[in-house]
């Protein structure tokens, strides 16, 4: 894997740093993008996570090996880095920004901000115009903007560099929790963001707005709950508007700068599981909706989960592209769901390129529910993940596993993708909760008409109860935490269960985990005192003498049901119950709207070891294409893997293991006349990974001294 490579001459790499500065200098006004950086989230304001770098390539990609690594600590890292000039900007898992050399991973200055909490943060955003530069980070609450020289706060960017992400959206701010996850586009001075908020109440009301870049003022705001005159009003209660949130755009926008059109998915109303509240329809609630990048005027919307109360968050920002329909070149837009399908509409007029089905699907028999009978479903392409779990599905992997896993299957409700979870009785949701796809994104090759997806395969099942609390502690933990830590404290996969939580941290810990977030969780600032201190003690001992205020029916449960928690479908062994692929990678001609190729993407090691084939597994962070035809992806949480593909069928052309699953979007650069591919690793999705974080580089072989400087390992 690690062959010498040839020497490349000095000449030839004077000729390529000379050319990538000239190309750097002469990046368009507003994005600062030259040939080899990578100076959007995604890649391009379009975010087709495609570089035209084709220094590494099919014929020379075996021989790709590290060259440097930052550790950065304890904590989750998600960030797809952005490389502009040669310098790389990422976030450590506590949200400081560094800039570091990007062919040495040497840093050269960070932001530590005053604010912040582990949520993670996906990416930043980078404005060029003329010798102005910002380049925007967000912490906590707060969007700041910094010189992408100094790493120092933006001279008259809000107060002191900062804004509050909390303000303007016609609610109390200190009731709302607000958070940048995913970074925003620019279109001209504009920074247009959307957000992440609570998925229980109370929630921000979903919004996308646009700030100026330079000083922090807000141009414009299209509302995604509608006021009661606004178009949508009438697809929920009038009574519900003022005190509605969610249908936020948490995922990431897409831009088209030549139309000045941006594209926004958004996400479930609260709350995620029970819409009694909220009966209709709730536009503009899992959409896609395209609105004019100058003045946030709506064009066109197109709602691809009606009533949503399975949590089918829109996960990922949609790809622009273009496509051959009759004989025309059409420009597109194409957005996958968490339900598995991918929707594909003329990027101008928002009219679907195939055509939608409005099928009829399972209602709903909770109590005082409301759900909608038909759902639309995408002709083609084909699903690409499987919508129906049938008896023969289940896992064949041991007579026992097979055993158990059919016992489960005859337990649980099912009856496809739309299927409503009951009141004390377990539902079968495939996909699962996490999709069908995740927040990766796709990768396209834009002039084909290509899309490059990858994808979760595995079930879930969930289930409601009649909310109700003991106490005021109790009453605040089933509204906000039991969500995902589930109705008893016992956690999930991935989420852990919170017995025992006095016992592992102090009162104090307990504090600042609520406010700053950790890990997949949001910080929870809207919760303030007395509820604060009643939920502290309530986690701290549940069965303890403190806060025994009851609360009969109380407010402070707020919906009717609560969620039993999330529960993967797992054979006795701790494996997917259902038959592989467990995670898929697939290629997408959206010209015809058939596949390319589709296969297995990441593997457990131990099943291998014992002569089980590539089963797949579950994957987070997403694909980057690049002009050598080559398609990088990490995302697998089971083996620790960077994988470089081939483009054209599917094939494996080089691995290397990582110390940390990527659970991120890889980011490929030219820095030093030298093309890098780095991806963010962290530890807390594997249960079976050391604690830890880092960014690490790979590229090919360089014999010359700035390689044995950057092969150095240094840690943060």
């Amino acid at each position: 894997m690690t062959r010498a490579a040839p020497l490349r001459s000095e000449a030839f790499r004077r000729l390529a740093v000379a050319g990538a500065a000239l190309l750097f200098v002469g990046g368009c006004a507003g994005l600062g993008s030259a040939a080899g950086d990578w100076a959007a989230y995604g890649g391009s304001p379009e975010g087709d996570r495609f570089s035209p770098l084709s220094e590494i390539r099919r014929s020379n990609v075996g021989r790709l090996q590290e060259v440097w690594r930052v550790e950065t600590g304890e904590g989750g890292l998600q960030t797809s880095p952005l490389a502009i000039g040669g310098v790389l900007y990422v976030l450590t898992p506590d949200q400081v920004v560094l800039a570091l050399d990007g062919a040495t991973g040497r840093e050269l200055w960070r932001h530590r901000p005053e604010a912040r909490n582990r949520q993670p943060i996906r990416g930043l955003s980078y404005w060029r115009d003329g010798a102005e530069r910002r380049l925007f980070t967000s912490h906590g609450t707060f969007l700041t903007a910094l010189d992408p020289a100094t790493g120092q706060p933006a001279a008259g960017f809000g107060r002191g560099g900062t804004i509050d992400l909390r303000e303007g959206l016609g609610r109390e701010p200190s009731t709302l929790p607000v958070f940048l996850t995913t970074p925003g586009v620019v279109f001209r001075d504009l920074l247009i963001v959307g957000f992440r908020t609570s998925e229980t109440a109370p929630a921000a009301p979903g919004a996308i707005r646009a700030y100026d870049v330079r000083n922090g003022q807000l141009r414009w705001t299209f509302a995604l709950v509608p006021k009661p005159e606004d178009p949508g009003a009438e697809t929920w209660p009038a009574e519900a508007l003022a005190t509605a949130g969610g249908a936020n755009a948490w995922a990431g926008l897409a831009l088209d700068p030549e139309r000045g059109i941006v594209y926004a998915p958004t996400g479930s109303a609260v709350d995620d599981f029970f819409g009694g509240d909220r009966k209709g329809d709730n536009l503009f609630a899992n959409s896609l909706v395209a609105l004019d990048a100058a003045t946030g005027r709506r064009l066109w919307h197109q709602q691809l989960v009606r009533h949503d109360i399975l949590d089918r968050d829109l996960p990922s920002p949609p790809s622009l592209l273009m496509v051959r329909r009759g004989g025309r070149t059409v420009p597109a837009v194409a957005q996958a769901t968490k339900h598995g399908f991918l929707f594909v509409f003329d990027r101008v007029t928002g009219e679907p390129l195939f055509p939608i089905e409005q099928r009829s699907v399972p209602a709903s028999d909770v109590p005082g529910e409301w759900s909608s009978t038909k759902q639309p479903f995408p002709v083609a392409p084909e699903a690409f993940a499987r919508q129906q779990l049938t008896a023969d599905m289940l896992t064949k992997r041991t007579p026992e596993a097979a055993a158990a896993a059919r016992a489960a299957f005859d337990r649980l409700r099912r009856n496809g993708p739309f299927a409503p979870l009951a009141v004390d009785a377990e539902t079968l949701v495939f996909p699962g909760f996490d999709g069908g796809a995740e927040w990766g994104g796709s990768a396209v090759e834009r002039e084909r008409g290509i899309v490059y997806l990858n994808a979760n395969d595995v079930a879930w099942t969930g289930s409601l109860r009649a909310a109700r609390a003991t106490n005021r502690g109790a009453g605040v933990y089933q509204k906000q935490c039991a969500v995902c830590h589930g109705a008893d404290g016992q956690g999930a996969e991935g989420v852990p269960a919170m017995t025992g939580l006095g016992g592992r941290l102090s009162l104090a810990d307990i504090r600042r985990v609520i406010l700053e977030g950790r890990g997949r969780m949001p910080g929870f600032p809207q919760i303030g005192s007395p509820d604060l201190e009643q939920l502290i003690h309530h986690l701290a001992d549940p069965s303890g003498a403190a806060g025994r205020e009851v609360q009969a029916a109380d407010a402070r449960v707020g919906s009717r049901y609560t969620f039993n928690g999330y529960r993967k479908f797992l054979d006795p062994d701790g494996y997917p119950a259902v038959e592989p692929p467990w995670g898929t990678l697939n290629a997408i001609d959206l010209n015809s709207g058939r596949y390319r190729w589709r296969v297995p993407l990441g593997e457990y090691p131990e099943l291998v070891a014992r002569g089980v084939p590539a089963t797949g597994s579950e994957n987070y962070g997403g694909p980057v294409v690049t002009a050598g035809g080559l398609l990088f992806i990490g995302a697998t949480v089971r083996d620790r893997k960077l994988r470089a593909f081939d483009t054209r069928n599917g094939r494996i052309l080089w691995e290397g293991t990582l110390p940390y699953p990527g659970a991120a979007t890889p980011v490929t650069y030219l820095a030093g006349g030298r093309q890098f591919v780095v991806i963010a690793a962290s530890s807390p999705r594997d249960p079976k990974a050391p604690p830890g974080s880092a960014y690490l580089a790979f590229a090919l072989p360089d014999v010359g001294k700035g390689a044995q400087l950057a092969s150095a390992t240094r840690r943060d």
